[in-house]
């Protein structure tokens, strides 16, 4: 009698939901970009009658607004939350008719943010399946640092409460479809497997096997860094996001890149790293398309600065453009495709850097040449051990401690080569020597170089 369809939000680790009957549906925390839901309700064969925020969103830009805009939907957004444009408010209880025999009911589960609200989809009035947003997830819960810092500690609490009311209110076999969790810097740590139940949580998840206290002090000690621009995201989204344009965007010469490159303008090469390595524009960085684009140029771009995009097809180019239009970057300056070569008005534009693996640094280092190793991964992942003597500088504080690298040839890894190859090409373009290592941190003990692991200390 009724469908969920998931739509996977992979570059930032989201998902939204389509869910309806025959007739009629609901769409659940768009994305910015709502024609692959407004698709998805095409195939099925349904209106949109209803578009449904659990809470205002801190880590992307939603598209629920425009979806309403469209499709005539009813924009159901819980009462708390400060927007300033027409919507339908959402409190505690709240009923609507979805289609015949379906009803989704709004349950306050608070902690995310002190307005957020789940959505239980109903059958004949039995829970079938609970839209969780940011509060229930896979194996925990939304984090509860985002809105206000002096909040944190009382919305954790809000947030043991509110995994312990849903447990309580549905049966175990209702499906938890929460949005956050998947990779999210919103969750307060990432999902363990794909699909779960009331029940499954009821018997893993940290809020509903921890007491409130024990549950509490575990979530604040692993608090992880919060991406820059989510600063961002709350006031767009409280104040109705544009439509977004899609349109391919300028496209942009070997002369025009290098007057975009002089004013000081960002100039990011989407292509995989190894090609990068291997030649690119001078001064340009390298932010793989089929990486986590959006989350980190959004995080390490200064706000507003005008980016141009260097692919090899102009399909990578609208993908980007896509993800990034998730994040409000909505229109990059230009763009440009085919080959470095194309890109440049002459060759000596043209420039490397070596990449290695871990082994390789074991042996420079047993042969005592002086360098530099620059650990690039956040303060958690360090915690868990580093190579001795290297330098740490998180590659989302990288730019503005750029100065702060050591003199000397700089070795840099993070914990599987993406983030190294973004921190080369920062430090590549302010004339550093740098060697990208592009390998597994795994590999860095069995290659024999010697770790430090700060907590078995004492």
């Amino acid at each position: 009698m009724f469908f969920i369809d998931t739509l996977e939000v992979q570059g930032l680790g989201n998902r939204s939901y389509l869910a309806g009957g025959s007739t009629a549906a609901v769409a659940v925390d768009p994305p910015r970009d709502i024609d692959r839901i407004m698709a998805a309700a095409a195939r099925r064969g349904v209106r949109i009658a209803f578009v449904a925020e659990t809470h205002l969103h801190n880590d992307y830009v939603t598209g629920g607004l425009e979806l309403a805009r469209v499709s005539g939907a009813r924009y159901l957004v819980p009462t708390g939350a400060s927007v300033s444009f027409e919507h339908t408010p959402v409190d505690d209880g709240d009923t609507v008719a979805l289609d015949e025999r379906l009803a989704l009911r709004a349950v306050a589960t608070p902690g995310h943010t002190p307005h957020h609200t789940s959505y239980v989809l109903e059958q004949d009035g039995q829970a079938m399946a609970a839209f969780t947003g940011g509060s229930l997830l896979i194996g925990t819960v939304g984090r509860p640092d985002l809105v206000e810092p002096r909040l944190t500690e009382q919305l954790a609490r809000a947030q043991h409460a509110s995994a312990h009311r849903l447990a309580d209110q549905l049966d175990d076999e209702v499906q938890v479809l929460p949005t956050h969790g998947f990779g999210s810097f919103c969750s307060s740590s990432q999902a363990e497997g794909d699909t779960t139940t009331i029940g499954a949580e009821r018997r893993a998840n940290e809020a509903l096997v921890k007491d409130a206290d024990t549950f509490i002090a575990d979530m604040l000690a692993g608090l992880d860094d919060v991406p820059a621009y989510y600063t961002h995201m709350g006031p767009v989204n409280a104040a109705g996001p544009a439509p977004v344009d899609l349109t391919p965007p300028r496209q942009a010469d070997a002369e025009q890149i290098s007057e975009r490159l002089a004013a000081g303008e960002w100039v990011v090469d989407l292509r995989n790293r190894v090609a990068f390595a291997e030649g690119h524009v001078a001064g340009s960085f390298n932010f793989e398309g089929e990486g986590k684009l959006a989350t980190y140029l959004a995080w390490l771009i200064p706000w507003g600065k005008p980016v141009t995009l260097l692919a090899e097809t102009p399909e990578q180019v609208a993908d980007a453009q896509r993800e990034l239009t998730r994040v409000g970057i909505d229109r990059p300056a230009a763009a440009a495709t085919g080959e470095p070569d194309d890109w440049v008005r002459d060759d000596s534009q043209l420039v490397s850097f070596p990449r290695a693996r871990f082994a390789d640094l074991a042996d420079v280092r047993e042969c005592g040449k002086d360098l530099v190793v620059l650990d690039v991964r956040r303060d958690s992942e360090r915690a868990s051990g580093y190579l001795d003597g290297s330098v740490h500088i998180p590659i989302h504080e990288l730019p503005d401690r750029i100065g702060e690298v050591p003199s000397g040839q700089v070795w840099v890894h993070c914990a599987g080569g993406m983030r190294a190859a973004i921190a080369a090409s920062l430090l590549d373009a302010v004339g550093r020597e740098v060697i990208a290592v592009d390998d597994g941190f795994d590999a860095a003990s069995d290659a024999g170089l010697t770790l430090t692991r700060p907590q078995s200390i004492g």
